[in-house]
């Protein structure tokens, strides 16, 4: 920057093309400085440089990259990156973006898994601001699969789908509702419609239907054909947990 604006000032006050020239010259040395001091001081904050790359990565990937960030998150949550993890989420990229999956991909995600620190807070935030709730929504059910895709949810893996999920702007009891899905207690199907067991049988049926229209596949039908699985899935397990109950209150 400096380089030009010393360059055509110089030429502009004194016509002459000598001094254009060491204007030029002067300002490609403060630009060469200035680069190199950002760059050092990057490389002492691994937080800044790590959103750093995720920012330039997103640019060019844009959801793709968001998700290698957060599935990444998670496969480290619980100390060991399992292999049934990383076929889970090459599966998912694969159907989901189709011939636009690529090793590039994979080294997106490599790069996140061997990061000291992903800047979570930075990386969720961005993302609050490019997808609207209901896209936010499955994509924290898409997490909650990454986790359970060994057949079992850490605990320690629960809490960081919890931390990003709050970070990510999603109301407590969505959130309650996807984790029932995975993590099942004895009132997961009544919290999973975001009712308590003591709920009337009216409420339960206006729980439902609430639920069914919030969670309804056509909320994220722009999305990719894999993403609308999810959506279809969280949808029927929404109708499972209303069908089990009312085959145990024996509601018609």
């Amino acid at each position: 920057m400096y380089k030009w604006f010393l360059g055509i000032g110089l030429f502009i006050l004194t016509r002459r093309v000598g001094y254009g020239i060491i204007g030029f010259l002067l300002g490609s040395l403060i630009d060469f400085f200035s680069q190199n001091k950002s760059g050092g001081s990057e490389r002492q904050n691994p937080e800044t440089s790590g959103f750093d790359y995720y920012r330039e990565r997103v640019t060019r990937f844009d959801f793709p990259t968001m998700l290698m960030a957060l599935s990444a998150a998670v496969m480290k949550a619980d100390g060991a990156v399992k292999r049934v993890e990383l076929d889970y989420v090459k599966g998912f990229f694969n159907a989901q973006f189709g011939n636009q999956f690529t090793r590039e991909h994979l080294q997106v995600l490599k790069h996140f898994l061997d990061s000291g620190r992903i800047p979570i807070n930075e990386i969720c935030s961005d993302i609050r601001n490019r997808l609207n709730l209901d896209g936010r929504i499955q994509l924290v059910h898409y997490l909650f699969s990454v986790a359970k895709s060994d057949g079992h949810v850490d605990d320690s893996e629960l809490n960081t789908i919890a931390h990003l999920a709050n970070k990510l702007g999603i109301p407590a009891m969505e959130f309650e509702s996807l984790k029932n899905m995975f993590y099942r207690s004895a009132d997961s199907d009544y919290k999973i419609l975001g009712i308590e067991p003591s709920a009337s049988d009216d409420e339960v049926k206006k729980a439902y239907r609430k639920m069914a229209i919030a969670f309804h596949p056509d909320k994220v039908a722009q999305m990719g054909e894999e993403y609308q699985k999810g959506a279809k899935e969280k949808f029927q397990q929404i109708q499972d947990a209303y069908e089990n109950i009312k085959k145990k209150r024996g509601i018609r």
